[in-house]
């Protein structure tokens, strides 16, 4: 064979002669504001590992709130969820607000530097191959730490939203910049940026979101292993990882007009709400099963016939890899704008913005069949279910390029885990110490 070699087969040969006791750390920028951007993280994480084995350590770093983050950060940080829940035009208004060069320009010289400090301190102990970044306010961070690092270490950016891109997230000084869909490549527009920096993979899955739509029997199959009605209409009904939008209402407006429906609620952090779903449960004769955070989200999706859910990115990645019809109720102000239309244009889904538009859609879906398939078949196709493969890969072949770090010395995802980061196994995950 002759000709250079593709750039991934070159960094997988370069893993070969790497030694197996010292896997290669590489630091990764998450917040736990929503569950997108740390799904999204650790979908990379477990591909990379897959892809690699033995070859890469990832670290789950969050600067924002995690471990030995500073105490500004860590208030702003909690605020997201109740205010997300609560008073979503309010977070609208912050979000609109900032979305200026001006305004960040002045965030990165002052509050963000927290941030700059905790990811360089990190990097500096770790002395990751590569610093990612799956949230906006860490993209300035990635940077400056590899740029401060005693050899120079790339930095990436994988974007996490959807359709719309705050300023925050465009940082052009970052190695590559990792673009979730045409509609977010389309307005980056990168005019005079270096060739090949800009790349549109797709927002990351975990691979249990990645195996297909299931065929009916396979349907069947999940609802008998998570003991749910195997003949009645299936509705999921989730508000992300914050379980925000009109979740309440809408589970008490389904059980109140259909008999033959069984509903699943998933709360995720939204303990309020669980609590409160739970009593409603009880009077449901079976027909209402209640969850909070799960790690099966997978399964429910692919069994479900409509996923109810406001227009989260991370839920429409997942719920299209499954091929799952989506009812969206609502949207986030600012980051979720345009995803709904996404969604729709796409076939995938439709918007019911009203709880009358709801009961309407679900009383003609339970019947018809022919749209329920129509809606899988188009949600199948708008999946991405390879992006988190094709992100390993790219920060694979940074961190194993010429100028990249040399190896770490053996133990340091030990090292990792005293300082308080989050490391990541096959398998599962390994908390913090």
């Amino acid at each position: 064979m002759t000709g250079r070699l593709p750039a991934s087969m070159m960094a997988a040969m370069s893993l070969i002669t790497m030694p197996r006791a010292a896997p290669v750390p590489v630091l990764f920028l998450v917040a736990d504001t929503g569950g997108g951007h740390r799904s999204a993280a650790r979908a990379v994480a477990e591909a990379l590992m897959r892809s690699y084995p033995g070859g890469f350590a990832p670290v789950l770093l969050d600067p924002l709130s995690g471990p030995g983050s500073s105490w500004p950060l860590r208030r702003i940080a909690c605020l997201y969820g109740p205010v997300i829940r609560y008073a979503p035009q309010v977070w609208g208004a912050v979000y609109h607000a900032s979305d200026s060069e001006g305004v960040m320009r002045l965030l990165r010289r002052t509050l963000l530097r927290l941030v700059d400090r905790r990811v360089i301190d990190a990097a500096a102990g770790l002395r990751p191959a590569a610093v990612v970044s799956f949230h906006p306010l860490a993209t300035q961070a990635a940077v400056r730490a590899g740029r401060r690092s005693t050899q120079a270490v790339p930095a990436v950016t994988v974007v996490t939203d959807l359709v719309s891109v705050h300023t925050a997230w465009r940082d052009d000084r970052a190695d590559r910049i990792v673009l979730p869909s045409a509609d977010v490549a389309r307005s980056c527009r990168p005019g005079g940026t270096a060739p090949g920096r800009y790349a549109e993979l797709g927002l990351p899955v975990a691979a249990e979101f990645s195996a297909g739509p299931p065929m009916p029997h396979e349907r069947l199959l999940i609802r008998r292993a998570l003991s749910t009605g195997e003949r009645r209409f299936l509705v999921v009904v989730t508000g992300g990882g914050e379980g925000s939008g009109p979740i309440a209402r809408e589970v008490s407006a389904l059980l109140g007009r259909f008999d033959d429906v069984e509903v699943v609620a998933i709360c995720g952090r939204n303990r309020r709400l669980q609590r409160k779903l739970a009593k409603l449960a009880a009077r449901s004769a079976g027909r209402l099963t209640v969850h909070g955070f799960v790690t099966n989200m997978a399964e429910w999706l692919r069994c479900a016939d409509v996923v109810v859910t406001k227009a989260g990115p991370s839920t429409i990645a997942e719920a299209a890899c499954c091929g799952a019809p989506l009812l969206i109720t609502s949207h986030l102000p600012g980051q979720e704008d345009g995803n709904t239309e996404l969604a729709v244009r796409a076939g995938a889904g439709l918007s019911v913005p009203r709880v009358a538009d709801l009961l309407r859609e679900i009383g003609r879906l339970r019947w018809d069949p022919a749209a329920l398939g129509a809606m899988r078949e188009a949600s199948a196709r708008l999946a991405r279910p390879r992006a988190a493969a094709e992100i390993a890969e790219v920060i694979a072949e940074l961190a194993t390029a010429p100028a990249a770090p040399s190896l770490a010395p053996a133990g340091r995802p030990a090292v990792a885990r005293s300082l308080g980061y989050d490391t990541v196994a096959e398998g599962g995950r390994h908390e913090a110490a």
